[in-house]
């Protein structure tokens, strides 16, 4: 039997600030991967292909961009202190 994936760890979206609910969102996009191949021999041999194709890096990183956004609006976009804290420099 397989076994059973808690997809929301904790069924709960609301994280302390940015930083926990980008680490959440890369969790939530690591637990789709396994649900979706819950052989883990299979994901082991595919991990190689890729980790080296760098369109499918690109649409990992695609996914975890989706599950922060609904992160951020869950948590409204985490309060107005941080909302009017000066924006972090890229």
């Amino acid at each position: 039997m397989s076994e059973e994936i808690e997809l929301v760890p904790g069924n709960t979206l609301i994280t302390a600030g940015p930083n926990e609910g980008r680490k959440l969102a890369i969790k939530m996009a690591r637990l789709i991967i396994k649900a979706t191949q819950p052989d883990v021999t299979m994901r082991e041999k595919l991990r190689s292909v890729y980790a080296e194709e760098p369109a499918m890096l690109i649409a990992i990183g695609q996914v975890v961009a989706t599950e922060f956004a609904i992160i951020a609006a869950a948590n409204n976009y985490w309060n107005k202190e941080t909302q009017t804290a000066a924006p972090a420099s890229i």
